[in-house]
C-alpha cells in the first residue's frame, strides 16, 4: 500500500514536462523529461546498440540490484532489468541492450513511465513522445561519420 501512495505521490509531484524531441545526427536520439529527470533514448546505427538514460537533476540514483520502468495508460507494461549502470555521481543511470522494442511501444502507447530502483521512483510524463517515437523507429540516420 505504501508503494502505491509514493507512485501516486511521484506522478502528481512531478514538475512540467519538458517536450519530446528527436533528433539524428551519427546517433538516432530521443530526448525528454521533467524538472527532475531528464531521458535521452539513443540508438547507435554503426553499433546497433540502443540505450535509456537517466539523469537526476537533484538526486542520486541508489545501487539497486534491478531497475524497473512502469508504464501505465493505452498498453500497461513493467520492464526490469539487472544490466543497468550509474555513473561515478550516481546522478545518470543507463540500461544498455541490442533490442528496445518493448521500451519504445511503452513510450508511445502509453500516458506516463515510473523509472524505479529500489525505493526511489521518478515519474516520466509521456504526452507527446508518440512522435518522437515514431521518427526514432524511422532511424537509423544516413549521415553516419
Amino acid at each position: 500500500m505504501r508503494r502505491i501512495v509514493a507512485a501516486i505521490l511521484v506522478v502528481l509531484s512531478a514538475g512540467p514536462a519538458l517536450a519530446w524531441e528527436f533528433v539524428e545526427d551519427r546517433l538516432c536520439r530521443m530526448t525528454g523529461g521533467t524538472d527532475e529527470v531528464l531521458v535521452e533514448v539513443t540508438f547507435d546505427p554503426v553499433g546497433g546498440d540502443y540505450a535509456i538514460s537517466l539523469t537526476l537533476t537533484g538526486a542520486t540514483w541508489p545501487a539497486a540490484d534491478v531497475f524497473g520502468i512502469a508504464f501505465d495508460g493505452g498498453w500497461p507494461l513493467l520492464i526490469q532489468t539487472d544490466r543497468h549502470a550509474l555513473t561515478g555521481d550516481g546522478r545518470t543511470l543507463t540500461v544498455t541492450d541490442t533490442g528496445f522494442g518493448n521500451v519504445l511501444a511503452g513510450m508511445e502507447f502509453n500516458r506516463t513511465a515510473s523509472a524505479i530502483a529500489d525505493d526511489r521512483q521518478v515519474a516520466i510524463p509521456l504526452d507527446g513522445a508518440a512522435e518522437a517515437v515514431a521518427a526514432f523507429r524511422a532511424c537509423p540516420s544516413p549521415r553516419l561519420s
